[in-house]
């Protein structure tokens, strides 16, 4: 009997350290790096979307952003979710848009005011990213700590499968 437990410790053990491991190897312990970058925020066009997550318009909104982004190379996806949704049903409100100059047909343009914002990078993979809301604390806490007031919007720049950058709008 006390082998038996013994050898489930020692397996319980070693499944918590692959586990970590795994974790590590996919960038879960990868710091979230903040820099402030003295530039206007990119333009962006695109289409606003006021529903549920289950809205077929939304699938739509995005399908037609990525077909643009397709014409528009080096181009990258944006979105600022305005309210997100905590369940299915819930009315969310998201611009999802391309840094693009030039206005497109169909699309509104976004443009900002703002001469400077802070970024975060976040490179890992997406099962172990931090969730929108930990990146917001952070470049909130980063505001605070360097006496900087933030507009409150959040721009989320899909680089790549493995980074993603947060754009926060300095005031």
């Amino acid at each position: 009997m006390i082998k038996k437990i013994g050898i489930g410790a020692i397996a319980l053990v070693a499944i918590i350290i692959a586990g970590y491991w795994g974790f590590d190897q996919l960038g879960g312990n990868t710091p979230i790096e903040i820099s402030i970058i003295e530039n206007h925020p990119p333009t962006l066009v695109g289409i606003h979307f006021r529903g549920t997550p289950q809205d077929p318009v939304l699938e739509r909104a995005f399908k037609s952003v990525e077909a643009q982004k397709g014409l528009h190379p080096g181009s990258s996806l944006h979105t600022i979710y305005y309210s997100e949704p905590a369940g299915k049903l819930d009315t969310m409100e998201v611009f999802i848009g391309i840094d693009q100059k030039l206005p497109i047909e169909d699309f509104e343009v976004m443009d900002f005011k703002e001469t400077s914002f802070l970024l975060a990078s976040i490179k890992s993979n997406k099962w172990v990213m931090p969730n929108p809301t930990t990146v917001q604390e952070k470049l909130k806490e980063y505001a605070l700590q360097h006496d900087i007031q933030l507009t409150g919007i959040f721009i989320d720049k899909i680089v790549s499968k493995s980074e993603v950058q947060v754009l926060a709008p300095i005031q």
